[in-house]
């Protein structure tokens, strides 16, 4: 919509998770070094946690990413959605572990096989590793078969290990008293905090170069002053109201984003959605 008025190849705001506009901020950096540093270590179960919008599945495509360059040491799974069933999620693992037809199986069946499909890839001397998103919202059953499967070890003790993705609440989760042995076995995790003022405009300059901006500031030091004021620093708040900021300005026809047009964004925004109305007031251009 707004691309060829900005000189832009691509929108620079997407909420879609792509690793092309991650952006080395020192705590994410430092997540994804210990997380490497974790895996590389075989430990069985890690915690990635923050509050929604803070890049917690970015920083995970990335490791994913980054894994999946080396077939011969990684296998890499990856559960975007983990309400399942105890029989559902060992599906869903099945499935990325490559075995055939795993839907027609019984649960012993499923168990049996995923368990023969691990103690072959770690006797090949790879590491099998199991992303689970928005883990706060998995079942205690599923959490328990996940931690027995990291239990079945090879001679060369690979296994299965397991990095957990989720909002605040996965703490909450994990304390229960019936998932003790599992919370015991976590032995790296790292909350994702949100960003400085500094790191904000990093973060949206490093968007805008991405998508192939090369003009003067897109944004005026008080416009950034009233985007980190609404975001409170989470990435996918930044995201939203620059992305509705730069609309306002495309309708009126400017190059520049001022800190009225974030507060026009900010005050059609609320969390996450956007409410009813913007549309029709930013295309109103101001002759």
């Amino acid at each position: 919509m707004y691309t060829k008025h900005f000189g832009l190849a691509q929108y620079p705001f997407s909420l879609t998770p792509n690793t092309r506009f991650f952006l080395k901020l020192a705590s994410h950096q430092e997540a994804f070094n210990q997380l490497i540093g974790a895996l590389e270590n075989g430990d069985e179960l890690s915690e990635i946690s923050g509050e929604v919008g803070t890049g917690k599945t970015m920083l995970c495509r990335k490791v994913l990413n980054t894994l999946e360059f080396y077939p011969e040491r990684y296998v890499t799974a990856y559960l975007p959605n983990p309400i399942l069933n105890e029989e559902g999620t060992l599906q869903a693992l099945a499935e990325d572990l490559d075995i055939e037809d795993p839907h027609v199986l019984n649960y012993r069946g499923l168990l049996k096989t995923v368990t023969e499909s691990i103690l072959n890839y770690a006797n090949q001397n790879k590491r099998i590793v199991l992303f689970i998103d928005e883990a706060q919202a998995i079942s205690d059953a599923s959490l328990k078969a996940i931690y027995l499967l990291t239990q079945i070890k090879a001679e060369n003790d690979r296994g299965l290990q397991v990095v957990l993705i989720g909002q605040p609440e996965l703490d909450r989760l994990l304390a229960q008293p019936g998932l003790s042995q599992l919370q015991e076995k976590i032995k790296f995790r790292f909350n994702l905090p949100a960003l400085t003022r500094e790191e904000m405009e990093n973060y949206i300059q490093h968007r805008l170069r991405k998508a192939g901006y090369s003009g003067q500031a897109m944004f005026t030091n008080s416009a950034l002053d009233k985007v980190f004021s609404g975001s409170k620093g989470t990435p996918r708040l930044i995201s939203i109201l620059c992305h509705k900021s730069m609309m306002v300005a495309y309708g009126k026809g400017e190059a520049q984003v001022t800190a009225d047009y974030v507060q026009s964004a900010m005050d059609d925004t609320d969390a996450v959605e956007p409410k009813k109305g913007w549309a029709r007031r930013i295309f109103s251009r101001s002759d």
